[in-house]
């Protein structure tokens, strides 16, 4: 007479606690590595394709084709008259602000630059 053993599998994880851990640390520090530093300025570089005084804003067309909109505080020291529509401007924030921060309109405040870029 022949008996069959019938293999059992114990449910749950495929993958040894020890396995899943490792799994995880190697996945955050990669993320982790990817982040730019809180305090690092960021900058962007552009065209200059509006320009409003009267609201104190201005809208930088990246190389890509992106516009960053930036609303400039009075007390920023940045003089807007001498900027031109359609001429290369870099505006650098000083301030360490992490790219999923970056809202619809960005305030350039004491301590940031608009800045003109020769071709």
């Amino acid at each position: 007479m022949l008996i069959h053993r019938r293999e059992t599998r114990k449910k749950g994880p495929s993958m040894r606690p020890a396995t899943i851990r490792t799994h995880a640390l190697l996945t955050a520090l990669l993320l982790l590595s990817s982040c730019r530093p809180m305090g690092e300025e960021r900058s962007v570089t552009g065209t200059l394709v509006r320009l409003d005084l009267e609201e104190r804003s201005l809208t930088v067309e990246d190389g890509m084709g992106v516009r960053w909109n930036f609303l400039v505080d009075k007390d920023a020291g940045i003089d807007l008259a001498a900027l031109r529509e359609g001429s290369k401007v870099r505006v650098t924030i000083a301030r360490g602000t992490p790219p999923n921060m970056i809202s619809a309109a960005d305030r350039i405040r004491k301590g940031d630059r608009v800045e003109p870029v020769p071709y």
